[in-house]
């Protein structure tokens, strides 16, 4: 980029004035301030934490990726170390979508598992396995309170709504619900989340059956299923499936056809380099976030008449991007 001469810096300072008086200054919308983050805000995802599902090819033998980001510790990670295990015996690999319930779900796994229409003999599991205790949907955050504390002295933040908790907030850029007494937090069922399907409790799930929010943030399930991830890449593969007329969606007997065909499912760590994903999310805990969180809260951009006052949490995606490695 070619450095502007003293003279073009004169002018434009003799003129900006003038064209402030005339023209009011346009708020940023959501978008404006994630474009303008600067790179220090962006954390990379480790590819410890990304698994790559290939789908079969669509219609127009297109190939079709989808990329999950595993939950961070403190939740869900006897749930995430068992998907990974899974991954890397290699289970996943032909099995199949086999539920497309619209506004609701999208599940994938045996399709001869918890399936009405199946009738078939489930896939043997891996060894290795967690089992998880219902506790373990919930997990605390050691100094949480005291963090919170000190950060909304500092600089208010954004005032997000929650009807399940008692608190909405971001953690290591994902949306929990907090309760204070006793102090817990848990992952909330925002689109695009990853859960564990299970049968009836005390059953947790083992992570071979997994399913993604669709439609419609269905809160109700939190604290009765694990969550486990996010999609933060090839979500249309999934929400553009043809819907299931069985029970629950599940593809009836006769639409054994539409069942997608999950060719892979891959640790993104253990594909070589030149195949790893690569993404950053924009940090929860930096100045460029908190103003997106205010812009999404409080919509001022000239489309919108009358700001907000506040969000529900899940109205407030993290940003998520993919990126390459500049070469030195």
């Amino acid at each position: 980029m070619k450095k502007a001469t003293l003279a073009a810096i004169s002018a434009l300072a003799l003129v900006t004035p003038a064209l402030s008086q005339n023209e009011p200054e346009k708020a940023l919308s959501p978008a404006d301030i994630v474009n303008a983050a600067p790179q220090d805000d962006w954390s990379v995802i480790a590819p410890e934490d990304l698994m790559v599902m290939t789908l079969a090819p669509d219609a127009q033998d297109e190939k079709r990726q989808v990329v999950i980001q595993l939950m961070p510790a403190p939740f869900s990670q006897g749930w995430v170390d068992n998907i990974r295990t899974l991954a890397r015996a290699q289970w996943y690999d032909g099995t199949s979508v086999n539920r497309v319930q619209d506004n609701y779900v999208v599940q994938w796994g045996d399709p001869n598992y918890d399936n009405p229409e199946s009738g078939g003999k489930a896939k043997p599991l891996p060894d290795g396995l967690q089992v998880m205790s219902e506790g373990a949907y919930t997990a605390t955050i050691p100094g949480w309170g005291m963090r919170r504390a000190a950060r909304s002295v500092a600089a208010p933040a954004t005032v997000l709504s929650d009807s399940y908790a008692q608190a909405a907030e971001f953690f290591k850029g994902w949306p929990i619900a907090i309760d204070s007494a006793p102090e817990r937090a848990w992952p909330v069922h925002c689109y695009g989340m990853v859960g564990v399907g299970r049968n009836y409790s005390p059953d947790t799930g083992s992570g071979a059956e997994l399913y993604t929010v669709i439609g419609h943030a269905p809160r109700h399930l939190d604290r009765n299923i694990a969550l486990a991830g996010r999609i933060i890449s090839g979500m249309q593969h999934l929400s553009s499936l043809p819907r299931g007329t069985g029970a629950l969606g599940f593809y009836a007997a006769e639409e054994a056809d539409k069942r997608t065909p999950i060719l892979s499912i891959r640790v993104a760590s253990d594909l070589p380099e030149a195949e790893r994903p690569q993404f950053e999310y924009l940090s929860t805990e930096s100045e460029s976030f908190a103003r997106y969180a205010d812009a999404r809260a409080n919509r001022r951009d000239p489309f919108f008449i009358a700001p907000a006052g506040g969000a529900d949490v899940c109205n407030v995606p993290v940003p998520v991007r993919p990126f390459e490695y500049a070469d030195e």
